[in-house]
């Protein structure tokens, strides 16, 4: 499958969404008090895997939007 830049558009978004609902969603967890060590732990774990996650989807959505130009500018 080739990605075109609307995949890319895509990719981006979801990456900066997750980022900026994470951001958020760690200042709740430090505003959070009188919770079990376990509930901070999993919560950290899970704010970490979903900012690699936006990361892994922002790495994707740069090369797919490069490699988009880079065809158009080929075919021009």
């Amino acid at each position: 499958m080739k990605l075109e830049r609307k995949h890319a558009f895509v990719l981006l978004a979801i990456a900066a969404w997750n980022v900026i609902t994470y951001l958020r969603f760690i200042k709740a967890l430090v505003d959070t008090e009188d919770r079990p060590t376990g509930y901070y732990v999993a919560h950290t774990i899970l704010i970490i895997v979903n900012l690699l996650i936006a990361a892994l989807l922002g790495t994707w959505g740069v090369r797919a939007y490069k490699a988009s130009k880079a065809a158009q500018n080929s075919k021009v």
